[in-house]
């Protein structure tokens, strides 16, 4: 047996955090990108604009 006093809402409150951090940790693998990946989403979403905007028929 241990001699050393545990503090047992330390123990609790680690068990949470690891918990959060191994949560975090799943959903930025799912659902994470990178800088570049974000900048080149962005930036083909502005083509797309540019092109329906250049196409769009003038309403008179």
């Amino acid at each position: 047996m241990n001699d050393v006093p545990v503090n047992l809402n330390r123990v609790r409150k680690q068990k949470a955090r690891d918990a959060r951090k191994s949560r975090a940790d799943e959903n930025a693998a799912r659902f994470g990108r990178t800088k570049a990946q974000k900048v080149e989403e962005e930036a083909a979403r502005a083509r797309a604009r540019a092109y329906l905007d250049a196409h769009r028929r003038e309403e008179e």
